[in-house]
């Protein structure tokens, strides 16, 4: 039932635990939600921090690690008839908690109760952001007060508004930031197909199929390994649009795509790979120009990261690197890492160069970065570009995230720095005049931090210009 050996959970409880030291962890699971009637849902993913502590894919649960009283209870209700009739047979509550290594369970309705006696004997209750209003309503009925956005020290009557954990949300960044040997075998399973996907649109690409058909090809193979995918696919001929869900362009010869997919493995882990294809048979020589200093960058990166190094110096040496290339083309001036350093080249990348991942693509981004991608009391640089780096703390083995230098040419957003007169100095904005239909290019893998330095998760996806058009024969 669960993805892991019964073992890996209870120790991760049990770590957790230890951390923690004492008071009641809640841990509440995902339940369905409707489309548009109570009957017709939209497919059921369980909650992250669930499956990474009690493994269980099922709706309608709740957990407990009451470390005070040594005990860890999961609650939830047994299938009825009516349920059964529907869905098929499931194994009982004892049996799917016993399979991950848990010994008491109690119907939903007991909670309620185990919560207010909690409350009731002053124990401080650790919880997490919640990310879906269900899920908040749920937590505000167990507290019996208002569930504030910042998060502090655990809720202990009489606190008139409960806010989530700061030491449930490091602890848990920590272990979860730490992939295990297993997780990033499953991480794997998750990148090959991810892959797969790229290399089928590579394949199929030409001129006058709709953006949308490459969406239906990349899904197909995802579903047909048994995986589903990871975030909403992003395919598009306007890749200067970040998160362009449209799929309503057709396809011109001389156009780009910019394919941004990946699979959800079966325990939930997930792949992130980015490509951009000439739809066409190849390159324009302008397009090949610029995406030989985005590979380039992204070379440059792969070869730098290593324990020690904090992924804000990658950030600002990708855009360096971008500097200089454009540089060459006349766009950039002056000195690049200057350039660089002054957030000149947020530009051409205003989005930062990676983030973690795990069962979530974004790992834990509903926690918030605070917790996962910097060191604790490091606030984030609020500057354009430097603000979206969602990484920026050093690099550990064990961790797991994306390299995904872009470059990208934003018509509206070169028009407002023309007209603010920024970064003159560093910017020919006369020049660029002549690139603003180019569009945007990104080019994204997944790596682990090792020991002495980094490897790629998964199957090489092929990212070179040359490796690109050997998909297309």
């Amino acid at each position: 039932m669960a993805t892991f050996p019964k073992q890996t959970y209870v120790e991760r409880r049990e770590r957790l635990a230890k951390t923690l030291g004492s008071g009641l962890l809640l841990f509440l699971g995902n339940n369905v939600a409707s489309m548009n009637y109570r009957d017709n849902n939209y497919p059921f993913r369980q909650d992250s921090t669930f499956l990474y502590l009690f493994g269980l894919d099922y709706e309608g649960l709740a957990a407990v690690i009451d470390i005070d009283n040594a005990r860890t209870i999961v609650f939830g209700d047994e299938l009825t008839i009516d349920d059964i009739v529907w869905t098929g047979p499931q194994p009982t509550l004892a049996e799917k908690a016993a399979s991950i290594g848990v010994s008491e369970t109690r119907p939903l309705a007991e909670l309620e109760k185990y919560v207010a006696n909690a409350i009731g004997q002053h124990q401080p209750i650790h919880f997490i952001p919640p990310y879906r209003a269900d899920t908040l309503l749920w937590i505000q009925d167990l507290l019996g007060v208002k569930v504030g956005g910042l998060a502090g020290d655990a809720f202990v009557r009489p606190m008139e508004v409960a806010v989530p954990s700061l030491q449930l949300g490091y602890a848990l960044a920590d272990m979860r930031n730490h992939k295990s040997d297993e997780e990033v075998a499953e991480i794997a399973r998750a990148i090959d197909v991810t892959v797969a996907m790229h290399e089928t649109a590579m394949r199929i690409v030409r001129p006058g199929m709709h953006e949308r058909d490459i969406n239906a090809a990349v899904m197909q193979v995802a579903l047909a390994n048994g995986y589903f995918y990871s975030f909403p696919t992003i395919a598009t001929s306007h890749g200067e649009t970040l998160h362009n869900h449209g799929y309503v362009h057709t396809l011109q010869d001389g156009d780009m795509l910019l394919l941004d997919a990946g699979a959800e493995s079966l325990g939930h882990y997930a792949g992130d790979c980015t490509s951009t294809m000439p739809v066409g048979q190849n390159y324009t020589a302008r397009q090949r120009e610029v995406y030989d200093i985005l590979y380039g960058t992204y070379d440059a990166i792969t070869r730098m990261i290593r324990p020690g190094v904090t992924y804000t110096e990658c950030h600002v040496q990708a855009w360096a690197h971008i500097a200089e290339g454009l540089k060459q083309l006349g766009l950039m001036q002056g000195d690049p890492m200057e350039a660089a350093n002054a957030g000149a080249v947020a530009l051409f990348m205003p989005h930062g160069l990676g983030h973690m991942m795990g069962l979530d693509v974004h790992d834990m981004e509903n926690y918030g970065e605070v917790y996962v991608g910097y060191p604790r009391g490091v606030q984030k640089d609020t500057r354009f570009g430097f603000a979206a780096l969602r990484l920026g703390r050093a690099l550990e083995p064990g961790f797991v995230f994306t390299v995904e230098p872009g470059i990208y040419f934003i018509p509206e957003l070169i028009d407002q720095w023309r007209a603010a007169g920024k970064f003159r100095e560093f910017i020919n904005y006369d020049r660029l005049e002549a690139y603003r239909d180019f569009g945007g290019i990104r080019n994204e893998e997944d790596w682990l931090i090792t020991a002495n330095g980094a490897r790629r998760v998964g199957r090489k996806k092929p990212g070179s210009v040359e490796e690109i058009l050997a998909m297309k024969g």
